[in-house]
């Protein structure tokens, strides 16, 4: 009776389609001689699966008859000919039709219990070795218990690629980890918030007070607030928020904190006279760079000699004169231990890195060169003329099964130079500094380079700005702006910015252009003939390769969303020969401008010269190439390297027409157009004005409201940063 509930058990044919961000799922189901068409949010199946479902027939308006599951049950097949179909489907890998049947022909019904317990039966067979046997029982414990962990989590709202992280991460027995403990979900890089965790232990009738929760919360809010920037908190806000956010009494946090200080699971210390906690690893983090620094200061290197004359002859062979401070800049970074150059654009920072450069190299001595971005490495290759690395190459990154970086040049394996220069270390956290650390050879010069007006770093801390705000590392400023650089207005008037005066607006025939425009929907158009039509006509820019849209916010009618899915049909339009997916809310089309939103340490990459690695992080930016429906891959072009990104990793991938400023942090554009129109104070301030600014290399157009402009330069809004590094550069504690 169609729309009554009905039980089916059979075979899984075929896959039709797939989401794997959400499970739905369109399967054929052979059930006797009939096939039948099922839909619903299901486990990961896949054909050749026996599987039990409930539900009910439809009549859908354009598919005709199918059948909706509500309940779906993987089962273990038990007849023969189930076996073989199933073992024969390359659920197993390693195991093809040949394989198969042998495994079945021998075992029959109990071929599938064998190959789980007594895999040295299998290595019996031919053509089988022990150690495949092994990862056939592998495969196949897995295969069950990622199923069971899907079916427990797809209660929760929690998605089927989540569960497989979760599954490779905490292991067989896992569903008994989570019902005892829910919050270890929201612990690990998961993708499952505490308030899924909260709502899977109230299921499990878990106490709202237990000490577990208030362990796991306080930890959840130490981490979030990692992620927006800060490596401690003071323990009265840490305090008030936990009390707060877990609706328990302070009293009750308060001696959970306690509890956790003395076992070390959180850190107490003071900044400033005032209490904070740590995370471990944090504390760890800045106390170590702290000790590090105070021993490069502290134990003077050996000067370069003769470094007056050097930088006379560097004048002479380049004809140019060095300013003042630039000869500072020289000979503090040729004498002292450590050095951070900053300065804005056009003051030279460039010139005065590669006479450092030139010298160190004429007298013997072995420099690197590094920045946090694949495009701010390789831009730093291109002004100097030798190799730049990114940090995590340079430091030989690897990464643990929980997806944490482990970097192999370390103070065990240190790098083998007698200078390190990290240009763009405006944009390092406090992880990766501590991590350069410890590679630093002793001996070693380290020379810092950097922006201190830029945006901070995305991860935590404040690193720059401690390291200058301590008065113990030797810092050279440039502030003057070269001859040939007064030429820019995008020069002068981000000088002009970050000293809080109002840009030139009214300059028609320079790099840096106002265009006025009253309201949100004139200025949306006015952006996309800029990017479709004018300036790829007035100048030959690419709007794929040149031209970048930076918004201070994703939401709204001028947000990163709503340009994105404009520009992306103005310049992307789908088309019948176009190959394209859709991946959750997200339809990626061949041809698309993308970015990776989130680093990923698995995706492996090629280049044309044959160099191959792994890793694509935040920031990338690339064009999707090859969409691939039967291998469930994109291909996309990230600067000079090819990745391969499956469509389980897609949730990382956002379109890139448009990218918030803080996104695009290292990178440079020929040319970059913002939308400039009122919004929240928060998210409207002049740093952010500077940072959108200086990204444009060669024309930089704004585009709304000059009161919008006039509100930004005036609002020196800091982004408030909770970070101990200065305090512990300055203690005089003994450490090195």
């Amino acid at each position: 009776m169609e729309n009554s509930f009905t039980e089916i058990t059979g075979t899984v044919e075929d896959i039709i389609y797939r989401n794997e961000q959400n499970g739905y799922t369109v399967f054929e189901i052979a059930n006797g001689d009939d096939s039948i068409t099922a839909v619903g949010l299901l486990p990961q199946i896949g054909a050749g699966d026996t599987v039990r479902v409930t539900g009910r027939f439809t009549n859908h308006h354009s598919y005709g008859r199918q059948f909706s599951v509500d309940v779906c049950e993987v089962c273990r097949p038990t007849e023969t000919a189930d076996i073989l179909r199933y073992l024969s489907s390359g659920a197993i890998k390693g195991i093809g039709a040949k394989t198969a049947q042998l495994i079945v022909s021998e075992f029959g019904e109990a071929a599938l219990d064998v190959m789980e317990t007594q895999p040295e039966r299998i290595a019996l067979l031919k053509g089988v070795s022990l150690s495949k046997a092994n990862d056939f029982a592998n495969q196949l414990r897995q295969n069950t218990g990622v199923r069971s962990l899907m079916l427990y989590l797809g209660e929760y709202g929690i998605s089927n690629s989540s569960a497989v992280k979760i599954f490779s991460n905490l292991g067989a027995g896992c569903v008994e980890r989570i019902k005892e403990n829910p919050y270890i979900l929201c612990q690990g890089d998961f993708g499952v918030s505490f308030e899924n965790a909260d709502f899977i232990a109230k299921k499990e009738n878990l106490d709202y007070d237990s000490n577990v929760r208030l362990r796991a919360g306080l930890v959840y809010i130490l981490k979030h607030n990692e992620r927006n920037g800060h490596t401690c908190l003071p323990l009265e806000k840490l305090s008030d928020t936990a009390a707060q956010f877990l609706s328990v009494e302070p009293d009750k946090i308060a001696a959970c904190i306690e509890e956790m200080c003395f076992d070390r699971s959180l850190i107490k210390d003071t900044i400033n006279e005032q209490k904070f906690l740590y995370l471990p690893q944090t504390h760890l983090s800045e106390l170590y760079t702290a000790s590090r620094i105070k021993m490069l200061l502290k134990f003077p290197l050996e000067n370069i000699s003769g470094v007056d004359e050097e930088i006379e002859k560097c004048e002479k062979e380049d004809g140019i004169t060095y300013a003042d401070k630039q000869k500072e800049a020289i000979t503090r970074a040729l004498t002292e231990g450590m050095l951070v150059l900053t300065g804005g654009p056009g003051t030279g920072k460039t010139t005065t890195l590669n006479a450092i450069i030139k010298i160190m190299k004429s007298k013997g001595r072995k420099v690197l060169l590094s920045a946090p971005t694949g495009r701010a490495a390789q831009r730093m290759s291109e002004v100097t003329g030798d190799e730049a690395k990114t940090l995590h190459r340079l430091l030989e990154v690897s990464w643990d099964k929980h997806d944490n970086p482990i970097f192999n040049r370390n103070e065990r394996n240190q790098l083998s130079c007698d200078a390190l220069i990290v240009d763009e270390v405006s944009m390092v956290d406090t992880y990766i500094i501590e991590s350069v650390m410890r590679a630093l050879p002793f001996g070693c010069r380290l020379i810092l380079v950097g922006d201190s007006d830029q945006l901070p770093s995305v991860g935590p801390g404040n690193v720059l700005g401690d390291l200058i705000d301590s008065g113990i590392v030797p810092v050279v400023r440039l502030d003057e702006i070269f001859r040939q650089a007064q030429k820019s207005l995008i020069v002068t008037n981000a000088h002009k910015i970050v000293n809080g005066n109002m840009p030139v607006l009214s300059a028609s025939d320079n790099d840096f252009f106002f265009l006025k425009r009253n309201n949100k929907i004139e200025i949306s158009n006015v952006i996309l003939d800029l990017c479709a039509n004018r300036l790829p006509k007035a100048y030959g820019y690419s709007p794929f390769d040149n031209i970048q849209v930076l918004c201070p916010s994703k939401k709204g009618e001028l947000g990163t969303v709503e340009l994105n899915k404009q520009l992306q049909n103005i310049l992307n339009p789908k088309l019948d020969d176009k190959a394209e997916v859709t991946i959750g809310s997200k339809t990626f089309r061949v041809g698309d401008k993308v970015m990776q939103i989130k680093n990923n340490y698995d995706i492996r990459w090629f280049k044309e010269n044959g160099d191959t690695g792994e890793g694509i992080f935040n920031g990338d930016i690339g064009i999707i190439q090859k969409i691939d429906r039967k291998t469930k891959f994109l291909s996309i072009l990230f600067y000079d390297k090819v990745a391969r990104v499956s469509f389980d990793n897609c949730s990382d991938l956002d379109f890139a027409y448009a990218v918030t400023v803080h996104k695009s942090q290292g990178n440079e554009f020929e040319a970059v157009i913002i939308p400039m129109f009122s919004g929240p104070p928060q998210l409207y301030y002049r740093n952010l004005l500077y940072t959108a600014v200086t990204r444009a290399k060669k024309t930089l157009i704004l585009v709304g409201n000059p009161a919008t402009v006039e509100y930004m330069v005036n609002n020196n809004r800091r982004t408030k940063r909770y970070s101990g590094l200065k305090e512990f550069l300055l203690r005089d504690d003994g450490l090195y």
